[in-house]
């Protein structure tokens, strides 16, 4: 920045973003990709300590830094000294959330389209030493808002996602348990472009008005079998969510609807892991009652909710 002519070379953007972020009373994330991008001319072990240095420099003197997101692009053929790294990043910040690489906290879903698979486990197995073993590691689904690039361009404003597609990333990720990562590069103002702001808040709009508010009923829970019981009426979504202590247990569970006024329930929707959410959409049916039935007996709260589609 000292190199820029913004505020005379004596802005701090990093300072300005974590001050902003507290303002509003968000956590504060940091990306750092270790990639030796110019950087080529110096040894390992140089680029090690050059490394150590600017993250001592981001995770220091702002307060704390809640997620540090590492991009593994460009690290390929360096071996960095690992356990010196996240020593020293762990000093520095001890809760501290890492993203992906070496000893993360989190878990790349394995694309760049926001989209995790079914099922979507929150523990895995990792292969740190050689030796695979089991690890409490949720996704994390990121993606674009824009389909050419993460950063701001002229080029592409005409590929901005429509609300459709928006809402469609949110139920293949939140609603599978993940996280969602958004992507909208700033423009040269340093804001986000007009577009993509209102196709954000007309996204974040949708979702609270979709289910903020869930429709009135009674629940009861024996052994693997949750039933839900309301007055007579049109429902197409559940919402689970699943009690999490370091793992997810539930890995299938089924939901069948009694139909009105009578007959045996029949199967609206089957799934698989739930983790801190998973959103259940069905085709719209009249009844007043829902059972889920889960493989295995756990405490997990059910939402019910009805969005209508077709106007």
């Amino acid at each position: 920045m000292k190199n820029t002519p913004w505020k005379q070379g004596k802005g701090d953007v990093v300072r300005e973003f974590t001050d902003a972020c507290r303002k509003y009373g968000l956590r504060i994330g940091l990306y750092y990709s270790p990639a030796q991008f110019g950087s080529k001319q110096k040894s390992q072990t140089d680029y090690d300590d050059y490394f150590i240095g600017q993250i001592k420099e981001l995770l220091t003197g702002y307060g704390q830094i809640d997620y540090l997101w590492f991009d593994g692009c460009g690290c390929e053929g360096h071996r960095f000294d690992t356990a010196r790294i996240v020593r020293e990043i762990r000093a520095c910040q001890p809760e501290i959330l890492l993203f992906n690489l070496w000893d993360p906290d989190t878990r790349w879903v394995g694309n760049e389209a926001g989209l995790a698979n079914s099922p979507n486990p929150l523990t895995v197995l990792v292969d740190p030493d050689g030796k695979k073993q089991p690890r409490f590691l949720p996704a994390e689904c990121d993606c674009r808002m824009r389909e050419e690039s993460w950063f701001f361009s002229d080029r592409d404003a005409d590929t901005v996602k429509s609300l459709d597609e928006l809402m469609g990333l949110y139920y293949y990720s939140v609603g599978r348990g993940a996280n969602l990562l958004l992507n909208i590069g700033p423009d040269r103002r340093g804001k986000l472009p007009a577009r993509d702001e209102e196709a954000l808040l007309r996204f974040g709009d949708t979702v609270r008005k979709s289910f903020s508010v869930s429709l009135p009923c009674k629940s009861a829970k024996r052994k693997k079998k949750l039933t839900l019981s309301f007055e007579t009426q049109l429902v197409n979504h559940v919402v689970l969510t699943e009690a999490i202590k370091g793992d997810n247990e539930i890995e299938s569970f089924e939901i069948r609807a009694c139909p009105f006024p009578y007959g045996d329930p029949i199967t609206v929707y089957r799934g698989t892991t739930i983790g801190h959410k998973a959103i259940c959409p069905f085709p719209t049916i009249r009844t007043n009652k829902l059972e889920i039935v889960f493989d295995k007996e756990k405490a997990v709260e059910a939402k019910l909710f009805y969005l209508p589609r077709f106007g």
